[in-house]
């Protein structure tokens, strides 16, 4: 009898993508989505494929340094997407690729996506990460917050159940309700343990950054939520993301514990920005990221 997959099992199914396909300098990849509770295609799942997709028409040895994606409209989770990967160039150091993905009424994402050849040197210094910060097995894991509430809503019961992810708050969760301290205090500032639900025997790095652009979009807009005094439950809350840029700096393991420090410094015209830097637990900064997201909230 066959078992059913864990959510992380099948991230990585879903990250897989189909065979491709080359036509007058592009290649054409085919993916499916994973459950998300909107019913809508997720932004962090398409990040992470788009990235997937052009890693393997670069050279070998060039790993993803950045990627700068664009959301353009909702994708639905029950179609095929088709991933088109334009070469634009191949220098001695680094690749560059344009990745558009669509579905039968459209563009959905549109991204450029660059890699280096890896093992080169250069300049290096970091932010260190903040000291004196909870362990991660000393907090209450967002699974465990959330199942109390699964069965009435469809978001508690995708954070209890269905995330490939294991995430744990040091400041206090805006899942169920406002921060209000934060809000008062005027500030968005952040800390939260993330690291993969379950094990990844032999994944590629290129994998594993592709893991970490997908873990990341579960967190990248609290910060704009948490400094407005507005939580994910708000009533008649919408929200999406607009756009998302990345960049990795040294090399990751999502199997294991990595700090998100996240901020906003600006909300306007019901858009928020959000920012984060990434820090394994051994106090390297691997990864940066920001976000725009498109916030709004019923008028009383």
């Amino acid at each position: 009898m066959a078992t059913e997959s864990t959510p992380l099992e099948r991230l990585v199914k879903v990250l897989e993508l189909g065979e491709p396909s080359e036509h007058r300098g592009h290649t054409y990849l085919n993916g499916e989505s994973m459950y998300f509770p909107t019913g809508r295609v997720y932004g962090g799942q398409v990040i992470a494929q788009s990235l997937i997709a052009a890693a393997k028409t670069v050279p070998q040895g060039r790993l993803p340094h950045s990627i700068h994606g664009y959301f353009i409209a909702m994708g639905d989770i029950r179609q095929d997407l088709l991933f088109d990967v334009e070469t634009l160039r191949d220098g001695r150091s680094f690749s560059a690729r344009r990745v558009n993905v669509t579905q039968a009424d459209g563009a959905i994402l549109t991204a450029i996506a660059s890699f280096q050849q890896d093992g080169q040197s250069g300049v290096e210094f970091a932010d260190p990460m903040p000291t004196d910060v909870p362990d991660p097995e000393s907090l209450t894991a967002a699974k465990d917050l959330m199942a109390p509430f699964a069965a009435k809503s469809p978001f508690a019961e995708y954070y209890a159940k269905r995330s490939p992810f294991d995430i744990r708050h040091v400041t206090p969760t805006i899942m169920l309700r406002p921060d209000v301290q934060s809000a008062g205090h005027d500030s968005g500032r952040q800390m939260v343990w993330m690291r993969a639900d379950g094990e990844l025997p032999d994944a590629s790095q290129t994998l594993h950054r592709a893991m970490l652009a997908l873990g990341c979009d579960q967190v990248m807009m609290e910060p704009v939520l948490r400094r407005a005094g507005l939580s994910i439950a708000t009533p008649g809350i919408s929200y999406a993301s607009i756009d998302h840029s990345m960049w990795w700096y040294r090399d990751v393991d999502v199997t294991q514990w990595h700090l998100y420090v996240q901020d906003t410094p600006t909300a306007a015209h019901g858009r928020g920005l959000a920012t984060a830097k990434v820090y394994a637990r051994t106090g390297e900064l691997v990864a940066a990221m920001s976000q725009e997201a498109m916030i709004r909230v019923p008028q009383a």
